[in-house]
């Protein structure tokens, strides 16, 4: 299976596997594809550590390394004059206690000093800018970033190693706004995808977005987790697919045995897109945090990122200990980002497997669509 993006980034198949967990994006990477690992959980000695392995793993194929740049955070996270945990209000604060102790869990491991400031920083451009220093030190073949235009450092870095840039997208105009900033490949991704999504659904998006920015290449995102839907996205233009969710029920995958038993028991309408884990509209698992976050006449509401993720993850540090000792309440409020899909995961396989079958089903699709045109 060949296409231009296969050809530009020497691989077998144009299918994109975003994770956070290294064994994934080897494992997408050594059966044809392009793993993309997601840095922002990483600081840069981790990253580095994480890129070490990952280069010893895939032998010379090419992955890729995803950042988030976001076009608007909290002012306090620029002054670092400031803690970050010490800008988050006393009620957002009192209200996530009053959480903990309504659902039984206890009291939330709060990020603190240096480490909060740290993680905070990690969305801003100069944090994004430096997680790139260190992964273009290794074998990437794709720097990836979301929410807003790559910072123009990080398109020259970029540019004089060879590697290309790609950027997630929402809208038309979000995408002529990434190629005007040096976005070599643009990714459209619909309001069906897991994490960070706007309103406008995949099918709708990704013909427009193609026509828009035409010769750049555009890969799909958002609501593909199977052949067919693989083959539906290059008929609209796409020159390759972008997925995140199908691999969260892998073997490889980073997600804890609480959360992927809810993700296996899920449905296509239980996901939400809530501000309630980072402070950007994020889709997710619906459960007991968002709906107390976006619903409940106590809160205070969500704080902007990179506030409301270091709240939060403080939070879900406690929570995801909890639910793994199947404590009641922690299972009512863990949760995870994951897209539309999740109704198509109902069980767990290789990560390898998960692309063999998606190129098989993709060949059937076309074969079947050829067939309607056939003499």
């Amino acid at each position: 299976m060949r296409t231009a993006i296969c050809e530009r980034l020497g691989i077998e198949f144009p299918l994109f596997a975003f994770s956070h967990c290294r064994d994934v994006v080897a494992a997408v990477t050594n059966a044809g594809g392009f793993g993309v690992l997601g840095a922002v959980a990483y600081s840069p000695e981790q990253l580095d550590t994480e890129l070490t392995w990952l280069d010893e793993q895939v032998g010379g194929r090419p992955y890729g390394v995803d950042v988030l740049v976001p076009g608007k955070i909290d002012a306090s996270a620029h002054d670092r004059r400031v803690h970050l945990m010490d800008a988050v209000p006393g009620r957002h604060r009192d209200f996530v206690t009053h959480l903990m102790n309504k659902y039984g869990v206890g009291t939330p491991v709060r990020p603190m000093g240096a480490t909060a400031d740290e993680m905070g920083r990690r969305v801003t451009a100069a944090g994004a800018t430096g997680l790139i220093d260190v992964a273009l030190k290794h074998r990437i073949g794709l720097i990836a970033g979301a929410l807003g235009p790559p910072p123009p450092e990080m398109v020259t870095k970029a540019r004089e190693a060879g590697v290309p840039v790609a950027a997630l997208v929402g809208t038309v105009e979000h995408a002529r706004r990434q190629v005007a900033a040096g976005a070599d490949i643009i990714v459209a991704q619909g309001t069906e995808a897991g994490g960070h999504t706007g309103d406008i659904f995949t099918m709708v998006l990704v013909p427009q977005v193609v026509d828009a920015v035409a010769p750049v290449p555009v890969l799909a995102a958002g609501g593909i987790a199977s052949g067919r839907q693989m083959a539906a996205a290059m008929a609209l233009g796409a020159e390759g697919v972008w997925c995140g969710s199908v691999w969260l029920t892998t073997e490889e995958a980073e997600t804890s045995p609480a959360v992927k038993r809810k993700l296996l028991a899920a449905s296509s309408l239980d996901t939400v897109r809530s501000r309630s884990r980072t402070g950007k509209p994020a889709r997710q698992l619906k459960s007991a945090w968002t709906e107390e976050w976006d619903g409940a006449e106590e809160s205070p509401g969500p704080l902007g990122m990179p506030l409301q993720l270091l709240l939060a993850e403080g939070a879900m540090a406690r929570i995801g200990a909890a639910a793994e000792k199947g404590e009641p309440g922690a299972i009512e409020l863990v949760n995870y980002f994951v897209g539309q899909v999740v109704g198509q995961l109902d069980q767990v396989r290789p990560a390898k497997d998960v692309v063999y079958d998606m190129i098989s089903e993709f060949g059937a699709a076309v074969e079947r669509l050829g067939g309607l045109t056939a003499e």
